[in-house]
């Protein structure tokens, strides 16, 4: 082989074996932070001649005006509930992970699952799963609810219609590619 071929099948080679070893080493080097807002209600809209902020200035004049009609002892019935929540832990010395998660049943019927003070190991396609048991290696009945949105910060995940939130043991941050469990929270 001439040192000109070599050289090419060497290029070829080497150019896709850099980019995997990029996708797949950089999430350790690299921390994605979210920081969304809890989701007061699926069905809130914004009104077409407001904008976003003249929104939060409408709900903020409105927490600053005292609330006469409501007592202090009753639970208002447009927040919403927790139904259940769990501590993430470390799954291994390599991957670990930190926060609480907590289903919340919204004012509309529907149900999120939010993150908060939430931190994992990096990794590629890191995916959040609601399992039915509370051992990480059983992940039968497992539900996708997406890919993580970042491996630092608040962040929220719909969960869908008809899923009961009481019938899962954990919350687990699962890397796709790799089939490995990176933290669990264990639900109650």
């Amino acid at each position: 082989m001439s040192k000109r071929t070599w050289i090419i099948v060497s290029i070829v080679v080497a150019v896709p074996v850099l980019a995997i070893g990029w996708w797949l080493g950089s999430p350790l080097f690299l921390d994605k932070t979210v920081d969304e807002e809890f989701p007061m209600s699926a069905g809130a809209v914004v009104p077409d001649d407001m904008t976003q902020q003249d929104v939060e200035k409408e709900m903020e004049a409105a927490a600053a005006e005292p609330d006469t009609a409501a007592s202090d002892d009753m639970p208002d019935e447009d927040e919403p509930v927790p139904v259940v929540s769990g501590e993430f832990e470390d799954y291994d010395n390599f991957h670990q992970g930190s926060g609480t998660a907590t289903v919340y049943k919204l004012d509309d019927g529907s149900h999120v699952l939010r993150l908060e003070n939430f931190e994992v190991t990096n990794g590629p396609d890191l995916h959040v799963l609601l399992v039915p048991s509370d051992d990480p290696d059983d992940m039968t009945g497992s539900v996708d609810l997406g890919s993580l949105k970042g491996n630092i910060g608040d962040q929220n995940y719909e969960i869908p219609d008809g899923l009961n939130p009481s019938d899962f043991g954990s919350v687990i941050i699962y890397c796709q590619p790799f089939h490995v469990v990176f933290s669990v929270a264990t639900l109650a």
